[in-house]
């Protein structure tokens, strides 16, 4: 299973980037080799427009089965991430990287 974050950092102990489109990183880690995998997401901190279908194809790119943010993506991104068939849980505020996922793991997460 690979699981992605909206991170604000780099490595576990990141706080989750509340913000879907505009998030700093995307942190992926992959439970059958317990890696992380940082992904730079700053270009699209610029962008006047289109942040979020920006990370939406980012997160195609990358293919996770899950997806951990904070306030979730917008409509069009959410659009466009409803093709990909993952489950996405939002409402990990202030928690790191590690925090969200372990209440990811015993399912205390908002599902979208």
């Amino acid at each position: 299973m690979r699981i992605a974050f909206t991170s604000a950092g780099t490595s576990w102990e990141a706080q989750i980037d509340p913000r879907f489109g505009r998030t700093a990183y995307l942190v992926l880690f992959n439970e059958e080799t317990a890696q992380l995998e940082v992904h730079d997401n700053s270009a699209v901190q610029a962008d006047a427009h289109g942040a979020g279908t920006a990370t939406a194809q980012r997160i195609y790119e990358l293919h996770p089965d899950v997806l951990i943010t904070g306030n979730g993506p917008g409509d069009t991104a959410s659009k466009a991430l409803k093709n990909l068939h993952m489950r996405i849980y939002v409402e990990a505020h202030n928690m790191s990287l590690k925090e969200a996922y372990e209440k990811y793991k015993k399912q205390e997460l908002k599902a979208l």
